[in-house]
């Protein structure tokens, strides 16, 4: 997903730029706001931010001048929202583009787009619809978390798409060529984060399932239906 420091051209990474930072900017002050009325939280906010950092920094060369690799945005989405998600994502690749080389500055913009705003977008939404259809808890959070990691592929090809469209049939045969290969090795990470996903909110759960009601992600009647299938 890291599209490399240089590799996108003008004007598209200006735009991708434009586009962010109206979030990251929202997603401040939600983060202000919740860390101000919710110190509670504050130690499950650093371990998403740092399940972002780790998942994300194991990547595997896929598509020439990006890269595969899991995102971790799913478990903040779920817990915290996409706005705040987007602010920890930005952090999370702004430290990986200054001491791992990993990303650039010139394409944070269409970075943090596809990880950090629009596969958090995409994972809350199915997090949200599974549970008001009552489908189970553990498996909602598996399909929220692989569907947000494959969205943001989706989002990285059709970047790579718009900057270089193929010379016989444009954008679209240049986004199809990116996410075909792209899939190889995408697929199985994202079921992969998926399953990683599920399992730690299966710990959260038994744990610290306060927090989780206070955060409005479940409600106190769900986390006692859990428990009392799990007993």
């Amino acid at each position: 997903m890291h599209i490399m420091e240089g590799f996108l051209p003008g004007p598209w990474w200006q735009i991708w730029f434009a586009v962010s930072i109206p979030v990251i900017m929202y997603g401040m002050h939600k983060l202000n706001k919740l860390t101000t009325e919710k110190r509670e939280v504050l130690p499950l906010l650093a371990v998403a931010g740092a399940f972002i950092f780790v998942l994300s920094s194991l990547k595997l060369p896929s598509v020439t001048g990006s890269c595969s690799h899991p995102t971790g945005t799913g478990m903040a989405a779920i817990l915290f929202g996409p706005a705040i998600t987007a602010v920890l994502g930005t952090i999370v690749l702004v430290y990986q583009a200054l001491f791992l080389a990993h990303g650039g500055f010139t394409t944070l913009g269409a970075n943090v787009f596809s990880m950090g705003i629009v596969g958090p977008v995409v994972a809350y939404v199915i997090y949200k619809i599974g549970m008001r259809s009552n489908i189970n808890f553990y498996v909602t959070v598996f399909l929220a978390a692989t569907l947000g990691d494959l969205t943001t592929y989706l989002v990285t090809s059709a970047e790579l798409a718009l900057a270089f469209p193929a010379e016989v049939g444009g954008v679209f045969m240049s986004f199809k060529a990116f996410a075909t290969i792209f899939a190889l090795t995408q697929i199985p990470l994202a079921i992969m984060e998926g399953a990683v996903t599920a399992l730690i909110f299966k710990y959260v759960i038994q744990v610290k399932s306060d927090v989780l009601v206070k955060l409005n992600v479940i409600s106190d009647t769900g986390v006692r239906k859990i428990k009392e299938m799990a007993a």
